[in-house]
């Protein structure tokens, strides 16, 4: 990220998560990984309510795919437990990258993974509307 001095062209990256429950800490982080232009992959947590049923699945297009999931598309795993809310999502820069990624937090117990939700997102709110 740059200064937002201008005198190099580069400018401060906007904050797109900004909300009630979600730390100024979790915003810079989601902020950083949101990019929605970026190539590569995402690794993403979805969720069907606070500390609630997970899904964690890998993309190469994070908004398409989780219209998908809220659709009932995506996946039956979600679809049968109304896995609807995007609570967590981390780009990478190569999809086996992603994969990879995915696979490791599969395996983690799932108090492992409600710790890594909540760094970012201490409230489990929907991110859907800040990536589509």
């Amino acid at each position: 990220p740059g200064s937002g001095s201008g005198a190099t062209g580069t400018q401060e990256p906007v904050l797109l998560f900004v909300g009630p429950g979600l730390t100024r800490a979790g915003a810079a982080f989601l902020n950083g990984y949101m990019d929605c232009g970026r190539l590569g992959g995402w690794v993403y947590i979805m969720a069907n309510r606070y500390r609630g049923a997970l899904y964690v699945g890998v993309t190469s297009s994070l908004a398409a795919r989780v219209t998908q999931h809220r659709e009932g598309t995506g996946s039956d795993y979600c679809s049968r437990r109304g896995l609807t809310r995007l609570v967590w999502a981390e780009s990478g820069d190569a999809i086996d990258d992603c994969i990879a990624h995915e696979k490791r937090l599969k395996r983690w117990r799932r108090e492992w993974k409600f710790a890594l939700i909540e760094k970012a997102n201490p409230d489990w709110q929907d991110l859907y509307d800040q990536i589509h």
